[in-house]
């Protein structure tokens, strides 16, 4: 296989996993985000990903995550799913899984928590390659995996069969744009931080976008792709520098954007359970306090959850910067930041 096998394209974003205030995952709410983003221009969708908080998962429930998206997308966009592990094990049941089920290609980010060579992260796609058949796109998040798919390394990567793509977010635009160039012939290549640099990535090439920002600023964070692919040029600025002014926002470290409180403090909102995200009032959309639904406790510092009211202070930034035109945005329930 190569990028010539499957026919992915376009604004594909990585979805969040909405859960109840038990624990559980809401999974009519994580249907009616998928429905929404898709209906707003999406051509795809990535379940179970880094912004999807597979690492919080069970892996039962990351099967059951692709079972729901699988009915939830219904044949109407590109499917593709999670399934990186650890262990050649885990992430080669999970991706016979994906595809036992119809699910159209896995997201296999390398082994992480433990700093490999390259040859050893070859050696671990290698071996999982050998025992699936499903289309695998490569995930580089080094920021999160510890360990980077450097650009040589990537195209090591690419001669394996089942590899037809790279979700290239490290965030680096040097070293995005050098994998884009050693791999472009063979694999399709998706710019992960879009809300960075994402028209300048489609405008060089880039197949498509997989992105977490279009779960809250919909279909914004989907019109990128099209403009900059249209060749909209005022419209693809002005929607880059929205993409900009949000990803400042969110990672600015602070826990509110109303306080103004910075990291250290536990977030008011805190509930003592095993991760952050919440149940669904709105697809896409964090539930305010006033409706007494609370996010799990998180596992890392909480730098992208924030309130209805705080989404309107961002708003309010957004408008400054850019003007009255800036597009109005949805509550987002990002809990950790990890895209």
């Amino acid at each position: 296989m190569d990028r010539n096998s499957v026919d992915w394209s376009g604004p594909m974003p990585a979805v969040t996993t909405a859960f109840f205030d038990s624990g559980e995952i809401d999974e009519e709410g994580f249907r009616r985000n998928i429905d929404r983003l898709l209906k707003n221009g999406a051509t795809g969708i990535l379940a179970g990903g880094c912004t999807g908080e597979f690492w919080a998962l069970t892996h039962e429930e990351r099967k059951r995550l692709f079972e729901i998206a699988h009915d939830a997308v219904a044949g109407r966009g590109t499917l593709l799913i999670g399934s990186g592990a650890v262990t050649v094990d885990e992430t080669v049941a999970l991706t016979r899984y994906a595809e036992k089920i119809g699910c159209d290609g896995a997201v296999i980010v390398p082994p992480y928590f433990v700093k490999l060579t390259d040859d050893e992260i070859f050696a671990h796609y290698s071996d999982v390659s050998a025992q699936v058949g499903l289309p695998i796109v490569l995930y580089n998040i080094p920021g999160n995996a510890v360990n980077a798919l450097s650009p040589p390394l990537a195209a090591r990567l690419a001669e394996l069969a089942p590899v037809v793509g790279i979700k290239e977010s490290s965030g680096d635009w040097n070293n995005y744009y050098a994998t884009y160039l050693a791999v472009r012939h063979t694999l399709l290549v998706f710019c992960g931080p879009s809300s960075v640099f994402g028209v300048p990535a489609v405008q060089l090439g880039a197949d498509g976008t997989i992105d977490c920002f279009p779960n809250m600023w919909s279909p914004g964070g989907l019109d990128l792709y099209f403009a900059t692919k249209n060749g909209d040029a005022a419209k693809s600025a002005e929607l880059q520098q929205m993409g900009r002014t949000l990803t400042d926002l969110f990672v600015s470290g602070r826990t509110d954007p109303l306080s103004g409180d910075e990291g250290g403090h536990e977030h008011p909102w805190s509930s003592g359970r095993r991760g952050a995200a919440t149940s669904s009032e709105e697809a896409g959309g964090l539930r305010s306090a006033r409706t007494g639904t609370r996010p799990r406790h998180p596992r890392l510092f909480l730098t992208c959850v924030v309130s209805i009211s705080a989404t309107e202070e961002m708003q309010m930034s957004g408008r400054e910067l850019m003007g009255k035109n800036a597009p109005e945005l949805q509550p987002p329930r990002l809990r950790s930041g990890l895209r």
